[in-house]
């Protein structure tokens, strides 16, 4: 999105500039206020977040805080809980949280950071996703203080009447400044106009909710900012922003996602989460800490010192891992996970591998691995043999014409996969 110019940032805000009454700033708020920051990109306006939490402390009336979601996939990834862990700690202090589910947004399809027309999703695709979202979101925040909202409840009401009031509000060219309209009119790539109502419904959502913070990723800025214009618009207090870092994948590169295999889902069994998490770097595990862990600032300041004065990081990063599978899978199974990733560090047989049995013995060595399911092809199971990634019964194979007779053993490709196989 352009940084330079995006829907109003400055026009009179809440009760810095309109004059109302100015509440004072406790240490309670301090607090607040230092937990609101934790981990952020950015929270605009400052000013008026701090107010705004003044007020709550002083009127006793908890802040709405919304955060929207489309259900463009069944699952969700540690990627997308940087920001539901920051609405935890926000509703820990007391505010509402508001979940809520994009099922009318999801038919017309984010543009955000895309160079192509978004295909939209069916109805059917929609409540399938969005039957998953709220119960994966639940294992991070609380149930019994959250309200759980779909946007069709007014963007349907709102008619074709509705819908050209609310485009009378915002430019062509304002909404031409955004990066990624920009640089697709400029590479003559097409631009529905139906993708030009994403931010305009997003932005009405805020208006519907009257919510006084929204979150997202730094992708959505442009997104957000326009709920404060349309709330100016409609009248309303503007809610404030605040954009969270989008979250590195296992390849410490790109931004974690599905389409790019760089994830850890929520619903993994936890012996895979606790694995994917201990690959990650050493300096990238630090950022993971600050994003995913509940862990306080300070206790991982001095996890970090020890660490830079000799103490083994994998020790660091095990904690880590033990916390996020703790928290999705329980402690149990988190202790389980660390004693199967030892064992198979160990060179050991986990206990729980998969058991399965073939035909066409003999086999050749790249098609039994393809047809156990640890590949998925001949040749990349024979591209494993010449790297020395395969073994069977703990023996690794170096020959890739090697035909595997009638019997039952276990084959191994690489550290993490196993199966028990009898062939005959």
């Amino acid at each position: 999105m352009s940084e330079s110019r995006t829907p109003e940032t400055a026009a009179p805000t809440s009760a810095a500039a309109a004059g109302a009454t100015r509440y004072p700033v406790t240490d309670k708020v301090r607090e607040a206020m230092a937990v609101s920051l934790r981990g952020v990109e950015e929270l605009l306006p400052e000013a008026d977040w701090l107010q705004k939490l003044a007020r709550s402390e002083a009127t006793g009336q908890p802040l709405r805080i919304k955060l929207g979601l489309d259900p463009t996939a069944p699952d969700i990834h540690l990627g997308h809980t940087v920001v539901l862990n920051k609405m935890r700690q926000l509703q820990d202090l007391g505010h509402t949280v508001i979940f809520l589910i994009g099922d009318f947004t999801s038919m017309i399809g984010d543009p955000s950071g895309r160079n192509a027309t978004r295909p939209p999703l069916t109805a059917e695709q929609i409540k399938h996703n969005a039957d998953t979202y709220y119960k994966q979101a639940s294992l991070v925040l609380d149930p019994a203080r959250t309200e759980i909202r779909y946007n069709s409840e007014w963007s349907d009401p709102l008619g074709a009447r509705g819908m050209i009031q609310l485009a009378a509000k915002y430019t062509m060219a304002r909404m031409m400044e955004r990066d990624d309209f920009a640089k697709r009119y400029a590479a003559q790539t097409p631009i529905s106009v139906h993708e030009f109502l994403y931010p305009l419904m997003q932005g009405y959502d805020s208006v519907a909710l009257k919510s006084d913070l929204e979150l997202g990723g730094t992708d959505q800025k442009f997104n957000l900012l326009m709920g404060r214009h349309l709330q100016q618009e409609y009248g309303q207090e503007p809610q404030c922003i605040l954009t969270m870092p989008l979250l590195e994948g296992l390849d410490g590169v790109e931004k974690m996602s599905k389409s790019k295999n760089n994830y850890v889902g929520l619903t993994e069994p936890a012996t895979q989460m606790f694995a994917k998490i201990l690959s990650i770097s050493d300096v990238q595990m630090w950022k993971w800490f600050q994003l995913l862990s509940f862990k306080s600032l300070d206790q991982i300041a001095a996890l970090r010192a020890e660490t830079e004065a000799g103490r083994n990081p994998k020790e660091a990063k095990v904690l880590l891992a033990k916390e996020i599978t703790a928290r999705f899978h329980g402690a149990a199974a988190a202790d389980e996970a660390e004693a199967d990733f030892n064992k198979r560090a160990q060179g050991g047989i986990p206990d729980d591998i998969p058991e399965l049995s073939l035909g066409g013995a003999p086999l050749g060595i790249g098609g039994l691995l393809k047809a156990a399911g640890l590949v998925s092809s001949g040749s990349e199971g024979l591209r494993m043999v010449e790297q020395g990634g395969v073994r069977i019964d703990g023996a690794t194979v170096s020959d890739k014409g090697l035909k595997v007779a009638a019997g039952t053993f276990v084959l191994q490709v690489g550290k993490r996969k196993f199966a028990r196989v009898t062939l005959s």
